[in-house]
């Protein structure tokens, strides 16, 4: 379980996961090896999954976003595993999640441009033996994205 010194500890990692130990130390008035103590503790137990590096998607090429709603044929066991197996495969692909009401899925998608795109759509995504509709919504600007959520 995890405590208020704990949660100020990840509330730090979720900012800036570079924080050397000693550094969140003097952030949280801690000395360093229990600070050590804690992080390991919770990376052993799964709180903290990984520490990842945050891109600019222009900056690399990579500037289209597209949220599709995925509605399959039928939402039996066998499909939904043969979806969720075949998108796992497809790096385009950075978010898949099942959702409620009119659609089964949703997909967030980072691609070069349109082109790009549209060759994922039917190379790929329209192509799935379980899929019946795609629902594509394009991204014009990003205003929010964050990987910080209240604790």
């Amino acid at each position: 379980m995890i405590d208020n010194t704990d949660i100020k500890i990840l509330k730090l990692l979720q900012e800036n996961a570079q924080l050397t130990f000693k550094e969140i130390s003097q952030k949280i008035n801690l000395s360093v090896t229990p600070v050590h103590d804690r992080i390991k503790k919770m990376e052993r137990e799964g709180i903290i999954e990984k520490y990842v590096t945050v891109i600019n998607k222009k900056l690399v090429n990579a500037s289209l976003m597209v949220f599709c709603n995925i509605t399959l044929d039928k939402q039996t066991k066998y499909n939904f595993s043969e979806f969720e197996e075949s998108i796992l495969k497809f790096s385009e692909v950075v978010e898949c999640n099942i959702v409620s009401g009119g659609y089964d899925y949703l997909l967030k998608v980072i691609t070069k441009d349109m082109e790009s795109y549209n060759a994922f759509y039917q190379q790929k995504l329209s192509v799935l033996p379980t899929v019946a509709h795609i629902h594509s919504i394009f991204v014009m600007s990003e205003i929010k994205n964050t990987t910080v959520f209240a604790l």
